[in-house]
């Protein structure tokens, strides 16, 4: 099976057939509480509606590991639209896949619901490459039509400001220089997802919220603390360095938006732990969605009421 075959599926009649399956359950008469398909939300009563945002940033899906949320960011992405996605690195983890990860269908269904981005709102697609999907390298810089293009990194222009947008971890040493031990981490943090995992299954059933072992860690342990400092600054000072007035980046897994010596910090989490994206509105501000309290009804209610407004000041 080829690459291509493997990510995005085969081409015959039935896998075409899984994938409008895949869609008709967000119909009004699934009971999802998302409601209504994204195709039917571009018009409702004669209204257009424009995308929800102007850009969204999502990174470290880690598709092909066993952490990778694949059901929830399909999830958040269908209940989404934008002009602009970037796919800002590891994406696909090939270091999982390398030693015998697992591929689901799921997986495959995250870019089956960016395709269908692409061909229902014209959504211009950015992938950037990351750690674990280094294997991008090799067809770097990559354009396919005038929607998806993979790079290394990538410079966003928005309402008059300039962000610099890269993966984070050409300022990792490990990851850049000792993949040996890079590696060698990477089976830790994968143990420790394993841990996560059972422990939140235990808390569930005491009726408690999810809780994150490794974000707690990196909050407390001091060395963590630290890096994740020296990180942000050193990502600061290249934004400077490229003339720009903010950074975007992921890698560390650690959602933020914040000011740094006059330059706009940005990081756009994860979706193995954190399930956290970086969203643009049409007036250009930033913000952090974080899913588990994402209500997607509450804002599809707002947009509504909005519309019902303007049409009732034309009238």
């Amino acid at each position: 099976m080829s690459l291509f075959r493997k990510f995005f599926g085969s081409n015959n009649p039935a896998s075409e057939e899984d994938k409008d399956n895949e869609y008709n359950k967000f119909s009004p008469d699934s009971g999802h509480p998302f409601g209504l398909p994204l195709e039917n939300q571009l018009i409702i009563m004669g209204q257009k509606f424009q995308p929800t945002y102007k850009t969204i940033i999502v990174s470290d899906l880690h598709l092909g590991s066993k952490g990778a949320k694949a059901k929830e960011v399909n999830e958040f992405l269908r209940a989404n639209s934008c002009h602009q996605l970037i796919l800002n690195g590891d994406i696909i983890d090939g270091w999982q896949l390398k030693k015998g990860g697992s591929w689901k269908k799921k997986h495959t269904a995250f870019f089956r619901t960016v395709l269908k981005m692409m061909d229902t709102w014209d959504t211009e697609v950015i992938y950037l490459r990351g750690n674990h999907d280094d294997f991008l390298e090799q067809v770097l810089p990559l354009k396919v039509g005038k929607q998806f293009s993979i790079r290394q990194d990538y410079m966003l222009k928005s309402f008059g400001k300039k962000y610099f947008i890269t993966h984070g971890d050409i300022f990792d040493s490990i990851t850049s220089q000792m993949k040996w031990l890079a590696y060698l981490g990477d089976i830790g943090y994968t143990f420790l997802l394993w841990l996560n995992k059972w422990y939140n299954q235990y808390r569930s059933w005491r009726g408690k919220p999810y809780y994150s072992l490794s974000q707690t860690i990196k909050q407390k342990v001091k060395a963590a603390v630290n890096f994740i400092s020296d990180f942000e600054e050193k990502l600061a000072e290249l934004a400077i360095a490229k003339k720009a007035d903010g950074i975007i980046c992921g890698h560390i897994h650690k959602a933020e938006i914040k000011e740094i010596n006059g330059i706009t910090y940005m990081n756009s989490g994860d979706w193995v732990e954190s399930l956290t994206a970086l969203v643009e509105t049409h007036q250009g501000e930033w913000s952090i969605i974080d899913y588990p309290n994402f209500n997607l009804e509450k804002e599809l209610e707002e947009i509504w009421d909005d519309s019902i407004t303007e049409d009732i000041d034309r009238i």
